[in-house]
């Protein structure tokens, strides 16, 4: 954190020592965002704003250069069961004690969650990619990613957008846990006369047919199994081929798995050892997930992980012996550095995501990666200024 105006000073604020509790952190956040408003490093918008974010990024192991572009604006929060905003994955009661207490202390939304719309025909993105805009700001940041943001205030583009999104169910991308804490913040407040602050949050909305909408996995790094190398590699056994090959070639042998239409994870162990397992039969493989979701549900790559591998055939409960990585190689150094094993897979589809949200399910925790993450305060949204 170089800048002293980094965002991360007040969404991840530090305990220090002589804190005379763990929420004197947070009275910390809202003093120091109080003293960047008073300093001008913070402006209020004066006028009616909608900003076009791109993002254009190249991936490796993709071997391509990508172009996301994302609108910044606020969201009406609505609870789960109106069906208006939809999520897809599981959330930690712990996050969001976390958050409730940032917002609880400063009154500000400081960050932009991410959601998807239905697009089919792409005439929402392309609406949002030919609008005019005034003076941009660029920034190369040190991931490579080249962002751009771009106030978008004429009145026609602006009503042309929100009319065209107006009807729209939105999918929770990425702030699961942001949302829905904005949505206990807001029903805390009982029933209000007309609208309210709380009422709203910031998202950034991207086209499920934007071209640039990449979808990655999340790796699973398990600190203990509860048996050794070759009882663990027994056990597999009977549900998978196991083709043995270095772990540095693991997220190459799942990338082929892919475009064979196979499915296939990566499992690395101490000593650069690595298995790519593919199942014996899927038939059989399907009857030893649990039945109590939707077949779409049950034939994600991250449910058979958790449900089949993890709980049935290594006796793993719970998650405290499991840690998340997007990074490939990450979780196989992890391995090499005393981690018991690294299971790595391929990513759900943006349709998996779409269709399971529609049902009402939703998938494991860090089922979905959406690269890159949306920049942390871009926008912040004050529930003092409405």
């Amino acid at each position: 954190m170089r800048s002293p105006y980094n965002v991360v000073h007040v969404t991840l604020p530090e305990s220090k020592p002589d804190d005379r509790s763990k929420y004197v952190k947070y009275a910390r956040s809202a003093a120091l965002l109080s003293e960047w408003r008073r300093d001008g490093i913070l402006m209020r918008e004066d006028v009616p704003v909608i900003y076009r974010y791109t993002q254009t990024f190249s991936l490796p192991h993709l071997g391509e250069t990508y172009t996301r572009t994302s609108i910044l604006v606020l969201l009406k929060t609505e609870p789960y069961e109106r069906g208006v905003v939809l999520p897809h994955e599981r959330t930690f009661p712990k996050h969001k004690e976390d958050r409730l207490r940032i917002l609880e202390a400063t009154r500000a939304h400081l960050e932009s969650i991410f959601g998807l719309f239905e697009d089919p025909d792409a005439r929402i993105h392309e609406t949002i990619r030919n609008a005019p805009a005034g003076t941009s700001v660029e920034v190369t940041t040190e991931d490579g990613v080249h962002q751009v943001f771009e106030p978008i205030s004429d009145p026609e583009s602006i009503d042309t957008i929100v009319a065209m999104l107006g009807d729209r169910k939105l999918w929770i991308a990425d702030g699961h846990h942001r949302y829905e804490t904005a949505v206990a913040f807001r029903e805390a407040l009982g029933e209000r006369d007309g609208e309210v602050p709380e009422d709203y949050l910031p998202i950034a909305l991207c086209s499920m047919s934007d071209p640039g909408l990449v979808l990655l996995p999340t790796h699973r790094i398990v600190a203990k199994l509860p048996f050794g190398h070759d009882e663990t590699l027994a056990r597999l056994s009977t549900a998978f081929d196991i083709r043995e090959t270095h772990s540095s070639r693991l997220f190459d042998a799942l990338g082929h798995g892919q475009v064979e239409g196979r499915r296939t994870f990566g499992l690395a162990m101490e000593g650069g050892l690595g298995y790519v397992l593919t199942p014996k039969d899927e038939a059989t493989l399907m009857e030893g997930v649990s039945s109590e979701e939707s077949d779409r549900l049950r034939g994600l790559d991250v449910t058979v992980l958790h449900s089949l591998i993890f709980e049935r055939l290594l006796g793993l409960t719970g998650l405290d012996q499991i840690s998340y990585t997007r990074d490939p190689m990450e979780a196989i150094r992890a391995a090499d550095q005393g981690a018991a094993a690294s299971f790595l897979m391929n990513a759900p589809t943006v349709d998996d995501m779409r269709a399971i949200a529609l049902g009402g399910e939703r998938m494991p925790q860090k089922s979905t990666y959406y690269f890159p993450k949306v920049l942390s305060g871009l926008v912040m949204w004050s529930l003092n200024d409405f």
